[in-house]
């Protein structure tokens, strides 16, 4: 069968892996030889704080990746919107090929990408590799996208099957060679090393395939263990995922095989990968919630503002509110980029219920300190907890901290783990009288919006 194109172009971005990679697969069936390149995009990068440890892990990603592609791979630093076209024009390739991406931005990133190839006559083709389902692929009754998540798993679990976890087989012998060139160092692209290695976090498809490996060990009690933060009892991929140094599909498909083996470990973590579709989802076909509220109703919301409450966010930041297991939870994440998914939900919770700051706020704060940090999920989790987003929590449930910690740090050993020298006597809000002020903060922004 002829080949489409006698050469193409494969733009990694988030998908740092040559196994079972959608678009790496589909250039290598559509070309006669195939360029790989990744940009280390100024645009993105110019917001970042000079010590990132997601920038260090694409860093040391690509550094993995590289021998995997057999040396074809170019690293670029600059604007991805004039360094594809411009090494799609100097390679001579007739094609570009990438993998979706859902996030606003990125959207706008790749129609200014594909408008400026075009202008060359280069085509610019895109895949699904993220997520299981994607977009408008799973629809309600009523030809809608789902806002309700028990629905939207239900018709994932009916609709997947082998086809939709089958990997793509890439044969990375088909690669062009790359100009033999270093990928950049951290110092060239304006940033300095992290604590990223003392963490135990091993970037790339080799650190990614270990950490699955590890996780399988302990998956069977996931549904037990995922609940309590001092404990070792969550997966340990969300940095693997939001990169792509391991394939969805993989993950999936071995969760799938043990659910069906009567699992309820893998049970329940096949439901926080069918979570992370379902905002995929949201944020595409929904993507005003990137701004405000899913919810119209909550934009009226009368948030605290002016300078006492940004004394109570900076306290809520740095781990001052007076609530061990709250502080505790900000302790962890200023100092890794990791939160324990349960702390998670309790911090937002405090931040937006108990302080009555604009979820927004605490929203960007965790998009700047996690290493896993994802707009979809991020976004999605956050308007959960604020009551504001699809399927979340009702406004009237309002995390109790104290009752919290009683029941998933029972014994104080993450407290104690993170708080060493204890927690300040002083508490900053009241729990009850702050969840007075939120139930009335909230009906009236119901109220103002019937």
């Amino acid at each position: 069968m002829p080949l489409a194109f006698p050469a193409g172009l494969m733009w990694f971005r988030r998908d740092l892996r040559a196994h079972d990679n959608a678009g790496l697969a589909h250039a290598l069936r559509s070309c006669g030889r195939v360029h790989c390149v990744f940009v280390f995009d100024k645009a993105i990068l110019a917001g970042l704080p000079r010590a990132d440890r997601r920038v260090e892990f694409i860093r040391e990603s690509l550094a993995d990746l590289a021998p995997a592609l057999r040396g074809g791979l170019i690293v670029l630093h600059g604007f991805a919107t004039e360094e594809i076209p411009r090494l799609a024009r100097e390679l001579g390739v007739a094609a570009v090929f990438a993998n979706h991406d859902y996030e606003p931005d990125a959207i706008a990133r790749d129609d200014q990408v594909r408008t400026r190839l075009a202008r060359d006559r280069i085509e610019f083709q895109t895949f699904k590799d993220h997520a299981i389902f994607e977009r408008r692929e799973l629809l309600s009754g009523a030809g809608t996208p789902y806002t309700v998540f028990t629905p939207y798993k239900n018709a994932w679990l009916a609709k997947v099957d082998d086809a939709a976890l089958r990997s793509h087989a890439t044969d990375t012998a088909l690669l062009a060679p790359a100009p033999a060139r270093a990928v950049p160092s951290l110092q060239d692209l304006g940033f300095e090393p992290t604590n990223l290695r003392d963490l135990a976090i091993e970037p790339g498809e080799r650190g990614g395939a270990r950490a699955f490996r590890d996780f399988l060990g302990r998956i069977d009690e996931y549904h037990v263990a995922r609940d309590i933060p001092a404990v070792r009892g969550t997966s340990g991929l969300g940095v693997h995922l939001r990169f792509g140094t391991v394939s969805v599909r993989d993950l999936a498909r071995e969760a799938h095989e043990r659910a069906g083996r009567g699992s309820e470990g893998a049970a329940v973590w096949l439901s926080e990968l069918v979570w992370r579709d379902f905002f995929f989802q949201i944020l595409a076909n929904f993507p005003h919630v990137t701004g405000r509220s899913f919810r119209r109703e909550y934009d009226g919301i009368e948030w605290e503002s002016g300078a006492r409450a940004d004394e109570l966010f900076a306290a809520w930041c740095e781990g001052r509110t007076g609530y061990a297991i709250v502080d505790a939870a900000m302790a962890q994440i200023n100092a890794t980029g990791f939160m324990h998914n349960r702390l998670r939900m309790v911090a937002a919770s405090f931040l937006v219920k108990d302080l009555g700051i604009d979820w927004r706020r605490g929203e960007r704060w965790f998009a700047e300190k996690l290493n896993d940090y994802d707009l979809a999920a991020n976004n999605g989790n956050w308007q959960w907890a604020a009551s504001t987003g699809c399927d979340a929590q009702p406004y009237f449930r309002i995390f109790n901290p104290d009752s919290q910690q009683r029941k998933f740090d029972a014994d104080g050993a993450f407290v104690r783990q993170w708080l060493p020298a204890g927690n300040p006597r002083v508490r900053i809000v009241n729990h009850e009288e702050a969840r007075a002020r939120t139930l009335a903060r909230y009906e009236a922004a119901r109220k103002a919006a019937a």
